[in-house]
Order: C-alpha cells, then sequence, then structure tokens
C-alpha cells in the first residue's frame, strides 16, 4: 500500500487485524473519495454530457447549482433538488442500466486497492459492512456488488410507478441523516455503534464520525484532518488511485516503450546467429525485465518451479491488467507465443513486434475465424515445442473477481497433447486497472500451480475440465466457489449432447424508451424502494450470477 510518509498517519488496516470479531461491530463506509478515488457524481455529469443528453440550458444550470453548493450559497438538499427536477419522467430502470455502464467506463478503476484490502479485513473479522453515503444508489450499487458489501444506506429519488417524480425522498443520507440511517441499521441488526467504524474523508460526515466509537478519518480533507487532530482520531491516505504524479506517467511511458527497446535490442542476435527464436527469447526476457523494474512491479511468485517442469504446456492466466503482459514476459520468459484481440495489430509498431513473437491475433466476436486463427499456434507446440500463453476469460476484469472461462484454452490443450499450467495473478489491478492509462508501483503476488494433465480429456467433458481448473483459481484467489455456476457447468456434461451445445439468449429488459439487451444480471432490488420511505432505506445487493 501507498502511504503518506507523514507520522500522524497510521494504518487503518492494521487496526482492524487487532480488532475484536462478531458482526455486532459495524464498518461503515462513505463512498466518494473514500472507497473510490474522486466523486461518481462528476464522472455520470461528464458521461452525461458526452452523451448529449443534456441541453445546454441543462448544463448551464446544473453547473451553476454545484457552484452554489461549493461555495456554501446552497445546501445538500438544495443540489439533490435541483438533480432530481432533470429526472422527472424518466424510468428508473433506466438510470441502474446507466450506473452499470458508469461503472465499467469510470467507477471500477477508481476503487482503491487499499479499501478494498481494509473491507477483506472487516469481512474476515466478522463484521458487518455497510456503505453510508449521500450519492444515490444508481452510482453505488454496482461497486457494492463487485465488494460483496450487502447493505447500502443512501440519497433517495422519489420514484412512483416506476419513474422519478422530480423530487427527494426526505431525510436525505448527509450529514444528521446519515446518523439516523447508521442507527436504523444498528436497531434493525443488532449493531453496537459504540464499538463500530466509520470511515470517511469529508467533513460534512463529522456527526456519524462523533456517533461512532471508532471514527477513522480516510484519506481526510483539509478541514477533517484539523478535527481529527483536535479529536485524537487516526488518519490514514491513500495514494494508488486518481491524480498521478508526474513520475508516474514516465513510468508509464518508459515501460510501453521498452518493448519497442527489447526489440531493438535483440536485432545483432538476430543478425548474427541468424535464430530468430532466439532473439525473440532474449527480447521477450529483457522486455519482462524492464518493464517491471521501470513501473516498480514487484513479484512474489509462489511455485516457480512449476513454470519450467512441464514444458511445451498451454499457460492459462486471469487477465486483470495491461501490466499482466510484462509479468507473464518476466515470468515465463522464452519459447512462448499468445492471443490477442484483433485490435492490437493495428498498434503501430507494437502491434507488428507481437506479430514477429508469435502472437496470434483473433476476432473475439467470430468464434469460427478465431478457431482457425488459432492453428498455427497448435503446430508451434507440436513442432517447435513452444508454449502458448491464453487468458481463458478472454478480455480483462473490471476487479480481482474471477470472470467467466472460455473453452479455447482447453480445446488447445487437447489438440495439441500438453498440460496445462495455472498461473494465478492475484493483484495486477494494483498496478493498472482496467481503462487506466498509469501504471503505479505495486508488490503482485502470483501463484504458479502444479501442471494439470489433459492427457485424458476429451470433448464431451470439456465443461467440467473448464470448472475443475477455474476452481484451482477461485481456491488459490480465495474467492468464492460459485457452487451453482460450477455445478451448471458440470451438469451440461451429464445432459444429451444436443443441449450441452444450446447457448441461452441474453434477456431483454424494458427500460421505458427502448429494449435494452442486458449483458449481465442487474442486482436484485428490492421492490419497495419505488415507494417513498422516511428515511434511507437500507439496500442489499446480491451477487452477480456468473456467466455462461
Amino acid at each position: 500500500m501507498t502511504k503518506t510518509k507523514s507520522a500522524e498517519y497510521q494504518s487503518h488496516l492494521q487496526d482492524v487485524l487487532d480488532a475484536p470479531e462478531g458482526p455486532h461491530i459495524a464498518a461503515l463506509f462513505d463512498f466518494d473519495g473514500t472507497i473510490i478515488a474522486g466523486y461518481s457524481a462528476t464522472a455520470m455529469l461528464w458521461e452525461k454530457i458526452k452523451r448529449r443528453e443534456m441541453t445546454a440550458e441543462e448544463v448551464v444550470e446544473t453547473i451553476n447549482v454545484m457552484a452554489q453548493y461549493s461555495t456554501g450559497n446552497m445546501g445538500f438538499s438544495g443540489l439533490m433538488s435541483g438533480a432530481a427536477k432533470f429526472m422527472k419522467g424518466v424510468t428508473e430502470d433506466s438510470y441502474f442500466e446507466f450506473g452499470e455502464e458508469l461503472y465499467e467506463k469510470h467507477i471500477a478503476r477508481k476503487v482503491y486497492p487499499e479499501a478494498r484490502a481494509l473491507i477483506e479485513a472487516h469481512r474476515a473479522k466478522g463484521h458487518t459492512i455497510a456503505i453510508v453515503s449521500s450519492a444515490t444508489i444508481y452510482q453505488i450499487e454496482p461497486t457494492a456488488r463487485d465488494l460483496d458489501i450487502e447493505h447500502v444506506l443512501c440519497s433517495q429519488y422519489e420514484v412512483e410507478n416506476g419513474e422519478f417524480t422530480g423530487n427527494i425522498v426526505r431525510p436525505l443520507c448527509f450529514g444528521e441523516g446519515k446518523v439516523i440511517a447508521a442507527e436504523g441499521l444498528a436497531a434493525e441488526y443488532g449493531l453496537d455503534l459504540d464499538e463500530s467504524y466509520f470511515y470517511s474523508d469529508s467533513y460534512d460526515d463529522i456527526e456519524l464520525l462523533e456517533r461512532v466509537g471508532k471514527p477513522r478519518p480516510l484519506n481526510p480533507n483539509s478541514k477533517l484532518r484539523e478535527a481529527a487532530r483536535e479529536h485524537g482520531w487516526p488518519l490514514e491516505k491513500y495514494e494508488s488511485r486518481g491524480q498521478g504524479k508526474p513520475v508516474d506517467y514516465v513510468r508509464t511511458i518508459y515501460a510501453t516503450g521498452s518493448l519497442i527497446g527489447s526489440a531493438v535490442a535483440s536485432l545483432p542476435i538476430w543478425a548474427l546467429t541468424g535464430s530468430k527464436r532466439e532473439a525473440m527469447n532474449f527480447s521477450t526476457g529483457l522486455f519482462g525485465d524492464l518493464a517491471t523494474a521501470l513501473t516498480g512491479c514487484e513479484l512474489e511468485v509462489t511455485g516457480e518451479e512449476n513454470l519450467w517442469t512441464s514444458r511445451p504446456c498451454i499457460f492459462v492466466f486471469n487477465h486483470q491488467s495491461k501490466a499482466d503482459v510484462m509479468i507473464l514476459a518476466k515470468l515465463i520468459r522464452r519459447d512462448m507465443g499468445g492471443v490477442a484481440k484483433k485490435e492490437v495489430r493495428d498498434t503501430p509498431v507494437i502491434g507488428k513486434l507481437m506479430e514477429l513473437a508469435g502472437t496470434v491475433f483473433i476476432d473475439r466476436a467470430n468464434a469460427g475465424s478465431a478457431i482457425k486463427a488459432m492453428a498455427p499456434l497448435i503446430d508451434a507446440v507440436k513442432v517447435d515445442g513452444k508454449s502458448i500463453v491464453i487468458a481463458p476469460e478472454g478480455t480483462r476484469t473490471l476487479s480481482p473477481k474471477l470472470g467467466p472461462f472460455k473453452k479455447g484454452a482447453f480445446h488447445m490443450a487437447i489438440q495439441a497433447g500438453v498440460p496445462m499450467v495455472p498461473i494465478v495473478i492475484h493483484n495486477a489491478g494494483d498496478v493498472a486497472p482496467k481503462n487506466e492509462f498509469l501504471m503505479r508501483p505495486a508488490k503482485v503476488r502470483v501463484d504458479v500451480l502444479p501442471a494439470v494433465d489433459t492427457s485424458k480429456w476429451t470433448s464431451r467433458t470439456m465443461n467440467q475440465h473448464v470448472a475443475e481448473v477455474r476452481g484451482m483459481f477461485l481456491k488459490a484467489l480465495g474467492q468464492a466457489e460459485e457452487e451453482d455456476a460450477l455445478e451448471a457447468l458440470v451438469s451440461e456434461d451429464r445432459a444429451p449432447e444436443k443441449s450441452s451445445t444450446a447457448r441461452k439468449k441474453p434477456a431483454t429488459r424494458k427500460t421505458g424508451a427502448k429494449k435494452t439487451v442486458t449483458k449481465k444480471p442487474v442486482a436484485k432490488r428490492a421492490a419497495s424502494r419505488s415507494t417513498p420511505s422516511s428515511k434511507p432505506a437500507a439496500r442489499k445487493s446480491s451477487k452477480m450470477e456468473a456467466a455462461e
């Protein structure tokens, strides 16, 4: 974790590790500036402007309202009321869909990895975890689901018959409203707020900070920092997300450029020996060493011997970050080929270098052409003794949670007749999450698992093998087994051959103006939310079902 060096800042994580256990202790978290860097409302506004979903008049009025709020000429209630009137007549479902897209494009990469670790520490202690935020459920729900936080207490817009009325539900979850919400949660679940934690970055939350027994200012603004000093509250500040430092930009640019530098450095080997393979091996290892060193990416590897004992093989890894490329290059080093999406081939210089190194570019939208394109990799394994590196998830995930596995790597292992070696990367997202340009220093944990024998695998039992290998990743990552999803895959093997090839069609949901194909299930929401209530209600987010 990256923290400010000042002696006044302390480790909130260590504080939790030393804390007593039990569900009667609550761990309450503010959202903006605490769990995520920056403000979700700002991201929402800019996304709406980008989509041209706001008129020029609405944009001007919104900016004016925000300016009045920031200067103290308007309270939070006025700010929310100003936003609510623009939403009159809009369907609530459309805002939940918008929240999902906002999470994917902007918010997921803003989640502090340190906050994620802090939440997990509270979970390990059996504490009751909740988000208490002045933001709305539409901004918070996807992140709460990602972090497995069941309780979300937040501000609400009034909804009737599935549409916004243009009004707000009072009291808002702001200031004293947060205390009301927290006390309501405590009464419902038997929590002892005098033994509970509240994490916040803002002095606006001073009432709830003073109400709980363990106030924990996190990334505090100047006014909260001063108050914390007066009260003797411990502070902590995270710097792993948000606006980077100049050195982070330099690290990122040089690390990316080291791919070209490594290729140039290998040219004399190619020229003098005539061996393209040796030149590429030298370039691959050099790139891995240079890029990880330049970014400050330190690897903590368990089972490193498994990288070498079963070659050639199919290396499979979980894909979280663009940093995975340099991590794998440093680990595997030689005699490797890979798979990448076809768009990468169009990247100037880098695309050509990857092609020369044996990367096959596939169209993920066309399964038939992808299978045909990967055929040369089978020959590379059988004839040249190369190992193939492939991400069964198909693309980078938005969080450390493991995504569904595709079957390409498993078919490849059967056809090539070689073992499969799982490489479990725990936290490459700490270096650079999906959709983030900057790479920052971090220690990345990697587990290289023993080789999996594929000699008895068949296409008829493919789902079982996918589930078994994915289960190895889940166990190593310490994630839930997702038993229902795994059982569904295995059960397909027991069904008639026709049913095993059938694919479920994506469900469609009405959103008012149009029908939208739902790419992933939205968390279940209480039906009672459409009825205005007298206080902020506790929200429950269910885990997102695994896609097949």
